[in-house]
């Protein structure tokens, strides 16, 4: 699996786990993993940020054919 896959994987995770804070008032993220300030949560955040920082690279990396 390609690093652009799983960047696209965590950042789908995240726009989730934001649409249901807006829509609901649920983090399930900090649900699951034991609070906002858990060590897991915050691993789950910084990887999900680090993963919208790489698809900013998505945006503007030349388009290539697939043959």
């Amino acid at each position: 699996m390609s690093l652009d896959r799983i960047a696209l994987i965590l950042v789908i995770i995240g726009a989730l786990n934001w649409l249901l804070v807006g829509v609901l008032g649920l983090d399930l993220v900090a649900t699951i993993f034991g609070g906002q300030g858990a060590v897991l949560s915050r691993i789950i955040y910084t990887l999900v940020g680090v993963a919208g920082i790489w698809a900013i690279s998505l945006l503007v990396r030349p388009k290539t054919e697939v043959k």
